[in-house]
């Protein structure tokens, strides 16, 4: 049940990345630029999958910009190609993690700054993460090019 949910938020945060229009890529300011709402949503997806931040690395040519308290943000636009191979990555981490989890490993406790919870809630978190801001993207997608991607209800990729 987590694959096929947890997927399909995956699957919608794809294909909203895939329908962004090459003018909309990086035209807004700050926070709300489509391709930084995407690389933020991929880089905590990827660490809340990892589970603390200690040991964590993003892929290259993605930096660790994300955990500077002062919202710093990465010294280029990352392009769409680069952000759907992270999305692979992130995509392939969730399967690993699910196949090789068990009772134990899903009970440990996880903490990020004040949050504290066991890692399989931080999988039910990370999801929501990561649907929250995908419904931001499709708000973007609708506003600028008055079209968005379909609901996406499981994926269709095999655990």
């Amino acid at each position: 049940m987590i694959w096929s949910q947890f997927g399909a938020s995956i699957d919608m945060l794809e294909n909203a990345i895939e329908a962004c229009p090459d003018e909309v890529w990086g035209s807004a300011a700050g926070f709300q630029e489509f391709w930084y709402l995407s690389f933020h949503t991929l880089f905590w997806l990827d660490l809340y999958l990892h589970g603390p931040i200690e040991g964590f690395r993003p892929p290259e040519p993605f930096g660790s910009e994300e955990l500077d308290p002062a919202g710093v943000f990465p010294d280029r636009v990352y392009r769409k190609d680069e952000l759907l191979d992270y999305l692979r990555h992130c995509r392939k981490r969730l399967r690993n993690t699910l196949n090789s989890m068990d009772n134990a490993a899903a009970a440990r406790t996880i903490t990020h700054g004040t949050r504290k919870m066991s890692f399989e809630e931080l999988l039910w978190y990370n999801m929501r993460h990561v649907q929250h801001h995908t419904a931001q993207l499709n708000l973007i997608l609708r506003q600028r090019t008055d079209a968005a991607p379909s609901w996406v209800s499981k994926t269709k990729e095999s655990l």
